[in-house]
């Protein structure tokens, strides 16, 4: 059955919604993460794209932002906001199927549904819906949204990506394979530094060497179920459906490294950042948690959780902190890791 999906996404968007409220800092660099303070212990949460044009990506250490951009305006993590903007945004994108998968607070892909009777190819209405999302979230939030058009979620979203910033890019049937063929694998979704160092290492260098690549060749090297999706993926396949998302009665927090570490200090740094993020995110909106879990992921995409359970709720940074590090200690941590996450769950509502 013919397919269209969209994937949006919303530019920068910690440091758009912080520029929607302070335009005078429009075209300076700006970095939001942890209190603001890049004296103290934090990770970039965003950065605008002057911020990015000195090398400051998310994850990395404020006070490795600042050496790196020593002009740049640092701002506090404001959840309550970007939340706020958030649901406006997914508010927008339901109107257009049901259909809507959140990847996140800035982005999400959309099943284009059917429409009426002689129209069985979603994909003859889908550019002009995304047309539409575009214009739409601009005018009702401010913010800019790039989009992307596709056969799949994997075409939507390297769609999206290969439009960016304020991109409106679609990718039709059969032509994934001569757009690809001379891209290099990092540009492949899912693909990260050390993936693309082991693909160089076997002489696989572009995304269409990939996908002329045996899948034999692939699961001997990065397993059956990884193996599998780096050659699916190389030829534009992917058969994932879209699953709309219910808000679990939970907050977290998740970061990838730009570049997978096996740095231990900056593992427990960058996790006591996020669960300081979500433990002001409780505070801020009245909520306590039963639950602490945390994520990990390594360089192989193996991921791991622990979830530890408690008598009492709380919202104490101590008692949230104690239990995630407990946790993170439980993990071995033999490879280097690619993303850390915490999560707080059982929530009991706001008094």
């Amino acid at each position: 059955m013919p397919r269209a999906v969209i994937h949006a996404d919303i530019d920068a968007f910690f440091a758009s919604v912080e520029l929607k409220r302070k335009p005078e800092l429009k075209g300076r660099p700006v970095i939001v993460g942890g209190s603001g303070d890049p004296s103290k212990r934090g990770v970039v949460s965003a950065a605008s794209y002057e911020a990015r044009a000195y090398g400051v990506t998310s994850g990395m250490a404020l006070k490795t932002a600042l050496r790196k951009c020593p002009e740049a305006v640092f701002l506090p993590v404001d959840f309550a906001s970007y939340e706020k903007e958030s649901e406006r945004f997914m508010t927008i994108l339901r109107d257009y199927s049901p259909l809507v998968e959140s990847f996140g607070l800035d982005e999400a892909f959309i099943e284009v549904m059917g429409q009426g009777e002689g129209e069985k190819d979603p994909f003859s209405y889908a550019p002009k819906m995304a047309a539409e999302i575009k214009k739409r979230v601009k005018r009702e939030t401010g913010l800019i949204v790039s989009v992307g058009v596709g056969t799949n979620k994997l075409l939507a979203k390297m769609a999206c990506d290969m439009g960016k910033p304020d991109g409106f890019f679609i990718i039709k049937e059969g032509e994934a394979e001569a757009l690809f063929r001379d891209m290099p694998v990092r540009k492949l979704w899912g693909v990260g530094p050390r993936v693309e160092k082991r693909l160089k290492d076997l002489g696989i260098r572009t995304i269409g060497g990939l996908a002329k690549t045996q899948v034999s060749y692939l699961v001997r090297n990065f397993g059956p179920n990884y193996g599998r999706t780096l050659h699916e993926h190389a030829r534009g396949v992917d058969n994932s459906p879209v699953v709309p998302f219910q808000e679990p009665q939970s907050m977290s927090r998740e970061v990838t490294f730009e570049e997978d570490t096996s740095d231990l200090y900056l593992i427990k740094e960058t996790l006591y950042a996020l669960t300081e993020d979500v433990a002001s995110r409780l505070r801020a909106e009245g909520y306590k948690g039963r639950t602490v879990a945390i994520k990990v992921r390594f360089s192989d995409f193996r991921t791991v959780t622990r979830e530890v359970t408690s008598e009492a709720v709380t919202d104490s940074l101590n008692d949230l902190w104690a239990a995630a590090l407990k946790l993170l200690e439980s993990v071995d941590l033999l490879r280097s890791v690619r993303l850390v996450g915490v999560k707080v769950g059982e929530l009991k509502g706001r008094k």
